[in-house]
């Protein structure tokens, strides 16, 4: 059976000089024979205790070279890994190893002396890896080695924009390597192609743009976020190797802005962890609609329908639809049977095509708001108030209406907590919005509930407890222009 080891193993006996791992903010630069070697020595020490072919190990450490050191020991010995969130808060770290059964946890504390060997897992699983839990308890999704190794060869095989010349790239990223994109997509797509991973331990805006210079990066990784906030810096960065940044959810009036001044295309892909290679969707040619959400044209091996309320549902042609998806969610037949209801993936997200065909991100469907007979993007109206200048940070939410069944809900951190500047970010919104998806109701609050991975809770936001005194209820200055 084909494993990320036995991938990593070809490459760096063919091509040992050359560089495979570069961290920051450390400097430490890995060639591929001597991470080869290094694997083998934590290898040995494994094997010793006892690990072998379906133990499942967590590894709770931060983005350091040990994370993908410890990551290839274990997938050579036939063992799992539960990448852990190094910044789980107990109650999570506890959920979390108690339901994955992993029982032996690696941290920065345990490195020279690896634990006894953990539970048994399914004898082709590569690693499990948990949802973000933003609606609720999250789910452990089950990977396999092929599911991997299928993500890199997507990567390499898309083309386009995102051309991967072989062992010339070093993609330098600031995710964590506790999630799919930085674990399994571009790490496996680094090792198939003799390329180096720049592996940061977080974003840093300050130092960004002399990180990508210093590590002579020709591809960078990013979150939506990071753009807007690349954006503000007025002071002009150094010349840099970059030849096109890979991403999703980039705020569409940042992107042509951000092209334009770095000199480098923003690629949106659509993706999620259980769709793996499987469902993976990336506006690598153009027309790539720059400032739409747009994130391209699904391959032919791909399926793609819009179902009621615009929900993508997706699903490989032929006689495995699952192909390249993950394995299922550990402990929850249900919830896996449930997702592939009817014979399709439901994602969860909301899409639209635009009249070439192009497909549009619209939202999460439980971050559409229904008011009045009218859906509307959450997302949407995030992006417009995000870009009024008393607000800091805001999260839209649908708030119960016994007329209109929801109205559109803003919650906002903001030092300027008063009804004037509430009925200023509703009419900020008016100028920019249609009228029914401005803000009905403007809450100003201390703080939003987040994830370990810094995603909003709005089921937990849902359930505040806003202070009156706080909260606007600006409903009746909602109306339609003549």
């Amino acid at each position: 059976m084909a494993t990320v080891f036995s991938a990593f193993e070809q490459t760096a006996n063919a091509h040992r000089r050359r560089p495979f791992l570069l961290t920051y903010p450390e400097r430490a630069e890995l060639s591929y024979g001597t991470a080869l070697e290094r694997v083998a020595s934590i290898a040995s020490r494994y094997r010793a205790r006892g690990y072998g072919k379906g133990h499942r190990v967590a590894l709770k450490l931060p983005n350091c070279p040990e994370f993908l050191l410890h990551f290839l020991a274990l997938n050579s010995l036939g063992s799992s890994v539960l990448p852990l969130n190094p910044d789980y808060r107990s109650s999570e770290l506890e959920y979390v190893l108690s339901h994955s059964e992993a029982g032996a946890v690696v941290d920065v504390a345990s490195l020279d002396d690896p634990p006894p060997p953990g539970r048994s897992c399914e004898a082709d699983e590569c690693a499990l890896l948990y949802t973000s839990g933003t609606t609720g308890k999250p789910k452990g999704c089950l990977l396999s080695n092929f599911y991997f190794l299928g993500l890199g060869r997507r990567y390499v095989e898309e083309g386009g924009l995102c051309e991967l010349r072989e062992g010339e790239e070093r993609l330098i990223t600031p995710l964590p390597l506790f999630h799919m994109n930085a674990l399994a997509f571009s790490t496996t797509a680094m090792i198939l192609t003799a390329g180096c991973i720049v592996q940061l331990d977080r974003f840093h805006p300050r130092s960004w743009w002399r990180d990508v210079a210093d590590s002579r990066a020709t591809i960078v990784h990013y979150l939506g976020v990071m753009p807007a906030i690349l954006m503000r810096d007025e002071t002009a960065p150094p010349k840099h190797q970059v030849r096109f940044g890979y991403g999703a959810n980039a705020n569409p009036k940042d992107h042509a802005a951000f092209e334009a001044r770095f000199g480098f295309p923003l690629i949106e892909g659509w993706a999620m962890t259980e769709t793996g290679s499987g469902a993976l969707v990336s506006a690598s040619r153009e027309p790539r609609h720059v400032g739409t959400r747009c994130f391209g044209f699904e391959k032919d091996s791909l399926e793609i329908k819009l179902a009621e309320g615009g929900e993508m549902l997706v699903r490989q042609k032929g006689g495995d639809p699952r192909r390249g998806f993950f394995s299922g969610y550990l402990k929850d037949e249900k919830a896996t049977a449930d997702a592939w209801r009817d014979g399709w993936f439901h994602t969860g997200d909301a899409a639209r095509r635009g009249p070439d065909g192009a497909l549009h991100f619209v939202d999460r469907l439980k971050n559409i708001i229904r008011r009045a007979g009218e859906n509307i993007a959450a997302l949407e109206v995030e992006a417009a108030i995000a870009g009024h200048p008393h607000v800091q940070a805001v999260a839209v939410i649908a708030a119960p209406d016994s007329v209109r069944d929801e109205e559109v809900m803003a919650c906002v951190i903001s030092k300027e907590r008063t009804r004037e500047n509430a009925v200023s970010i509703q009419d900020w919104c008016l100028e920019r919005l249609a009228y029914f998806k401005a803000p009905g109701i403007v809450a100003f609050i201390d703080e939003l509930p987040v994830t370990s991975t810094n995603k909003v809770q709005k089921a937990k936001l849902s359930d505040f407890a806003f202070d009156p005194a706080l909260r606007f209820d600006l409903r009746d200055r909602k109306r339609r222009k003549s």
